[in-house]
């Protein structure tokens, strides 16, 4: 039954609508940072999907609730949740809780607005292009473009649109007619977004030429450069190379100087996918896996990956400085982006994007590095290395561990309903499934490598 007491509407009382907020607030920072970050309480509060349906009673009805009864909702909306912030969240390539990027995210969500011109979001015009810049620069590049993107699978998608609108800029306008049969090259290990980019933009994944990766997960140059030559002798017309630095499942890094070798003799687009590797530029120490990536076209870095900015924050970033994202996107709304506005109408970038609408995801970047500095997200990174290095030495010591091991699905299955931590699983190659350790959570201590793997023994023991 509903309360008569109900949730103010947003022309109704201002106190009660503040208490609400306030009230909310409080119930985050209990349930999702105070007790979502801690090492003593559960990664997640696991329910079978019936059971769950039930405790969030999720019917929606004609009559409003109380405002006590949404507060109970949003408790147990955070309590049923999984919390990615946890210091043993493994399972996906982000982890952890920056505060600095929360209180970021809080006001962008607060302010609702869209960086699509100048007149609607200046402050945030302004920050892109800046935070922008600065990832180019670690890049390499002294000039370029760029713009933030709803995910890396998006940022490789508009890297194949741009590339193919560069060589035949008609298919604009007449589409697929416009094209002759095009191929597009990337290792065997890169993520499965090319080929649904392949797909999405009517090139079809059969325009996807797979090259042979190294038993380390590394692209082979050698057949990139036979597949080139396989695909023109087959009447296609190669545009673009997808190289890959921290591929999803091995962490691999292509080669990316001997790759842009065969690029430059065969006139091809390189675009890098570095949405899980590009932070790494930020370490004087390990930067070097990514050398030759400033001969890149396009590079896709997702910050909210390795350096924990929170979902979702993923740049696409180009060398080029002849205004190609605008050139392949734009089109001029006349009520958005007409040319006679009394200021410099440049600063409406909102038409280099397929979106109209778009989120605001510099300021979580932004105001994490303004306040760690970027010798505080470099010791990020290199803590993140360590902890690797630290986790494969304690399993080669361990009796009963190998670093691909075929019960992954039974202790995946045991620590998610026990709600101790949370790792992803997935085969490869000729191996089983095993599980897919991702090391991404600032917070992370040695103390918790070892609860793992205390962890997967003690769940482990009887198998």
């Amino acid at each position: 039954m509903a309360d008569s007491k109900l949730l103010p509407s947003p022309g109704g009382d201002p106190v009660a609508v503040e208490t609400l907020l306030q009230d909310v607030f409080g119930i985050v920072v209990d349930e999702a940072i105070r007790k979502g970050t801690s090492a003593s309480e559960k990664v997640c509060d696991w329910k079978e999907p019936e059971e769950l349906k039930q405790l969030l009673d999720l019917e929606l009805q004609s009559q409003g609730e109380s405002q006590e009864q949404i507060l109970e909702r949003c408790r147990a909306v955070i309590r049923y949740s999984v919390k990615t912030g946890h210091p043993r969240f493994f399972n996906q390539l982000f982890s952890g809780l920056d505060p600095h990027s929360l209180a970021g995210r809080i006001i962008t969500e607060s302010l609702n607005t869209s960086p699509y011109t100048y007149e609607i979001a200046p402050v945030f015009v302004l920050m892109e292009e800046e935070v922008l810049k600065k990832l180019r620069a670690l890049v390499g590049w002294s000039s370029g473009d760029g713009v933030f993107c709803p995910g890396g699978s998006i940022s490789n998608m508009y890297a194949i649109n741009l590339a193919r609108y560069q060589r035949y800029p008609d298919c604009k306008q007449r589409g697929l007619r416009a094209l002759p049969p095009l191929a597009l090259f990337t290792s065997k290990e890169c993520h499965y977004s090319i080929n649904k980019g392949a797909a999405f933009l009517g090139l079809g994944t059969d325009s996807v030429r797979v090259v042979k990766a190294d038993e380390r997960g590394k692209m082979i140059p050698e057949d990139l450069e036979r597949q080139i030559s396989l695909a023109e002798a087959e009447g296609a017309v190669p545009f673009l190379v997808s190289a890959t630095s921290g591929t999803t499942v091995l962490g691999a890094f292509d080669p990316l100087d001997a790759i842009a070798d065969v690029c430059q003799r065969h006139g091809l687009w390189l675009h890098v996918d570095a949405a899980w590797g590009g932070s790494v530029l930020l370490s004087q120490t390990h930067r070097h896996l990514l050398d030759g990536i400033q001969r890149a076209d396009s590079v896709a870095w997702n910050p909210h990956k390795l350096l924990a900015a929170g979902l979702q924050c993923s740049a696409l970033l180009l060398q080029d400085t002849s205004n190609l994202l605008k050139r392949c996107h734009g089109f001029q709304a006349s009520y958005l982006f007409p040319q006679d506005k009394f200021y410099d109408v440049a600063l409406d970038t909102g038409d280099k994007v397929v979106q109209c609408g778009r989120r605001v995801d510099c300021l979580k970047l932004w105001l994490m590095w303004k306040a760690q500095g970027g010798q505080g997200l470099e010791q990020r990174i290199d803590q993140a290395f360590a902890l690797a290095r630290y986790l494969v030495e304690e399993i080669k010591k361990r009796e009963g561990f190998e670093l691909v091991m075929e019960v992954a699905p039974v202790l995946k299955e045991r620590m998610v309903k026990e709600g101790s931590m949370m790792i992803g699983y997935q085969p490869h190659g000729s191996h089983g499934n095993f599980f897919r350790m991702v090391v991404a959570n600032p917070t992370l201590t040695c103390a918790d490598i070892d609860f793992l793997l205390n962890e997967l023994e003690r769940l482990g023991q009887d198998l």
